[in-house]
């Protein structure tokens, strides 16, 4: 009997993957058919990249824009997400660069991690690796949530990454941390055998308390939280002095109804970290800014291109 009770308490324990992946087939099966719903709402690449990095092959985009010639944007989604996750922000981004979407490595997506990824320097090793595996010799980075802790990780821990500039749309963990009210509303939606009203009603939650049912983006990320098991590090907050080192062009946009972190308190740490010139404040955008605000983003990233050489 105790060696049967021994071999049930590790088999709940146990961890049977040390890297991000699908739950099952059907699983992956159902991510893939909303991303492809969601993936139906963006124009046709003019290219799909599968590039190899130390920690597994990251899915690449390229859809064809104006000023080819010239450093392109290059788009990073959030948590749970994926590419289509910029629907929105293409129309209008696309009249100003080439754009290149990415699926973050151990995240639900076309990215397929098969290295652990244990450290901070490790998130960090795999973008500049997948940066520098694409053929753009620069890219002007534009980070969506976790996407934009993800490119401030990578400027702090690889100064010389291929980075022309960055623009962080309400990025987590870079001003403070994520809130504990907001921690305590997303443990429900943690656990894929609940109910999907309640990972929807926290998706609401962070997009301002709009509807989220029957909505292709939505539902792809939400399919993604249910069905894939994430095995990374929790992203610490980067310290402000290292936010100050930052030597790259830089554009900071808060979300004023953010529930991700203190919108008043992140105003102050960017602008001590990055310069009151280079923040805006969306005052009436929540977390899903880039649905609510496309065409004031890229007129801010416009503003920013043109402060810039390439």
């Amino acid at each position: 009997m105790a060696a049967v009770l021994l071999v049930a308490g590790a088999f709940a324990l146990r961890q049977p993957s040390p890297v991000g992946h699908f739950t099952s087939a059907e699983a992956a099966d159902d991510y893939r058919a909303a991303y492809a719903r969601a993936m139906a709402d963006l124009p046709d690449p003019a290219g799909t990249l599968d590039v190899r990095t130390g920690f597994g092959v990251v899915r690449a985009y390229r859809f064809a824009g104006a000023r080819p010639d010239a450093d392109p944007l290059l788009l990073v989604p959030g948590t749970s997400s994926g590419a289509p996750v910029f629907a929105d922000n293409l129309p209008s981004l696309l009249a100003l660069r080439d754009v290149w979407v990415l699926d973050l490595l151990g995240e639900p997506g076309y990215s397929v991690q098969d290295r652990p990824i244990t450290t901070q320097a490790e998130q960090a090793a795999w973008f500049d690796q997948a940066l520098r595996a694409l053929p753009p010799q620069r890219f002007h980075v534009v980070g969506l949530s976790i996407g934009g802790w993800t490119a401030v990780n990578l400027a702090v821990h690889h100064p010389e990454a291929p980075l022309a500039s960055l623009t962080l749309l309400d990025p987590v963990h870079v001003y403070g941390a994520i809130p504990i009210g907001t921690v305590l509303r997303s443990l429900p939606a943690a656990f894929p055998s609940l109910p999907r009203s309640w990972r929807d009603s926290f998706n609401s939650y962070t997009a301002g308390g709009a509807p989220v049912e029957d909505v292709p983006v939505a539902d792809m990320i939400e399919s993604g939280m249910r069905g894939y098991t994430v095995r990374k590090p929790q992203p610490s907050t980067i310290d402000e002095d290292r936010l100050r080192g930052i030597d790259v062009p830089m554009l900071a946009i808060v979300a004023g109804r953010s529930v991700m972190h203190d919108p008043a308190a992140a105003v102050e740490v960017a602008e001590r970290a990055f310069g009151a010139e280079n923040v805006r404040v969306y005052p009436e955008a929540s977390h899903a800014l880039t649905g609510e605000e496309p065409d004031r983003i890229a007129a801010d990233v416009a503003e920013l291109l043109a402060r810039t050489t390439s």
